[in-house]
């Protein structure tokens, strides 16, 4: 009697091969079954897109360092002479040391000395020079928002935004390695599928050519059979494809310390992954997740946009306002400038304002509607993900019912299959008809395959969608 295995695929494993690379780099499994967890754990440590997605952060940080590189303090010197026939045109020193502030307030003080026979005279100092202390104040636009400080706020943003662009990288690559993982899985279990099926309808040959010998069957069953076999070596080698293809994809997603590792034919996947998949992605934390959470990675994302969008609005508004700025300056010989005289000084005012604003009016228009532009995608994500979930949570539980359903019919097509090769034995059937019955019962089990793909596809796409990392 023909003994036939139970149905295919109740669990979907997850499991990754490790290549002789592994073992050169010291990793080296003592089975040659890799759980999904092991597989993601090299996927999350060793793979170059984690690796790019990492520098996104340390981007946002190079962002926010050269923003505050606006408030460092600042010297400057500028130092001419001019020498002709013996004489000294002129010989001028400017010095400046300025200091930034939060406010669009720029503290300063300079040491200039000027000599010379043809010095300009408003450029003339005393002999030992002239030092001066002062500030110079916005109180139009820049006092309250100014490039500088809205730069290093975008710059604290920025750094937010890309540990939120960094992690929805690093979940899109663990879930496109997690199917790569599924399909590798599924073509191997294809592949056992026939093999066993393959071996079967050889020794089911043997067993009639053995009758036919006895003249318990006609000649013409061993034809049959013989074209059963073929049939079933095609399929095998069809399945022989799918897993060359599936490993191939899945080496993609395998890197140790920068070097790509090949799968070895003795690896082989995990058929336990029903009981590890619980941990590896738990489902209660699909049921308690909010989706619309501030702490998703794209709502944060989006959300930093609006705030550096907002930002720029109010830059944008301030430009509105007239420029003027005021500056004092204390003017002194530096051996008397411990004796304050009110009469030394140095006073300026800078006005600038466009009659008709048309530029900054256009400009801040422009910055409102990137703003609301950026808030109305914000709405759209919110009820996109909500409804993704909910689609990604009925497909899941569609899927297990079918699953369960398949289990079914998988068990009764072996009834039927059984029945007939007993009814064989008797006489009263036919090759065709055994064939046609495994026919069925090979279409159920490939079936169940295709849906238990499909679920845990599904599975890790609605890990995807509510933006969980572990």
């Amino acid at each position: 009697m023909l003994q036939l295995k139970n149905s295919l695929i109740k669990n979907i494993a997850i499991i990754l091969l490790l290549s002789s690379t592994v073992a050169v780099q010291g990793q080296k499994s003592t089975s040659n079954i890799l759980t999904y967890s092991e597989y993601l754990g090299y996927v999350k440590k060793f793979h170059p897109r984690m690796k790019q997605a990492n520098i996104k952060i340390a981007e946002g940080e190079a962002t926010l360092m050269k923003a505050r590189g606006a408030f460092d303090p600042k010297i400057e010197v500028d130092y001419q002479k001019k020498q002709f026939k013996a004489t000294e045109y002129y010989s001028l020193l400017n010095s400046r040391f300025k200091i930034p502030t939060w406010y669009g307030i720029e503290v300063k003080a300079s040491f200039d000395n000027a000599e010379g026979v043809y010095v300009n005279p408003q450029l003339s100092t005393p002999n030992s020079g002239l030092t001066s202390v002062g500030v110079t104040i916005p109180l139009g636009q820049g006092l309250w928002i100014n490039e500088r400080m809205t730069d290093l706020r975008k710059g604290k943003l920025q750094v937010q935004l890309s540990t939120a662009e960094q992690k929805l990288a690093a979940i899109e690559v663990v879930y496109e390695a997690s199917v790569a993982y599924f399909d590798w899985l599924k073509a191997h279990n294809e592949l056992k599928l026939y093999q066993d099926y393959v071996a079967f309808a050889e020794t089911r040959k043997k067993g009639i050519i053995t009758l036919i010998e006895q003249g318990d069957k006609p000649a013409i069953d061993s034809i049959e059979a013989g074209i059963i076999i073929k049939s079933r070596k095609i399929n095998l080698q069809e399945a022989e494809l799918k897993l060359a293809k599936a490993k191939l994809e899945l080496a993609t997603f395998l890197w140790i310390d920068n070097v790509p590792v090949e799968l070895q034919d003795t690896i082989v996947p995990d058929e336990s992954l029903q009981n590890t998949i619980i941990n590896d992605l738990p489902f209660d934390r699909i049921a308690t997740a909010n989706a619309a959470s501030e702490t998703h990675p794209k709502i944060v994302a989006l959300q930093r946009k609006i705030d550096i969008l907002t930002l720029d609005q109010k830059l944008k508004a301030n430009l509105l306002l007239p420029k003027l700025d005021v500056g004092y300056y204390y003017l002194s010989e530096p051996s008397y400038f411990d004796n304050y005289k009110w009469n030394d000084y140095k006073v300026g005012v800078n006005f600038t304002f466009p009659l008709f604003l048309r530029k900054e009016r256009g400009t801040l228009n422009l910055a409102k509607l990137k703003l609301q532009d950026s808030q109305l995608d914000l709405s759209i994500e919110r009820l996109q993900l909500d409804n993704k979930i909910i689609a990604g949570q009925t497909e899941i539980s569609v899927l297990q019912n079918q699953i369960s359903i398949t289990k079914t019919l998988i068990t009764d097509y072996t009834t039927m299959l059984i029945s007939e090769e007993r009814l064989f034995s008797f006489g009263e059937s036919s090759m065709f008809l055994i064939n046609s019955r495994e026919n069925s019962l090979i279409s159920s089990q490939i079936s169940q395959i295709n849906l238990e793909n499909r679920y845990f596809n599904s599975y890790a796409n609605l890990f995807r969608i509510m933006g969980i990392l572990d």
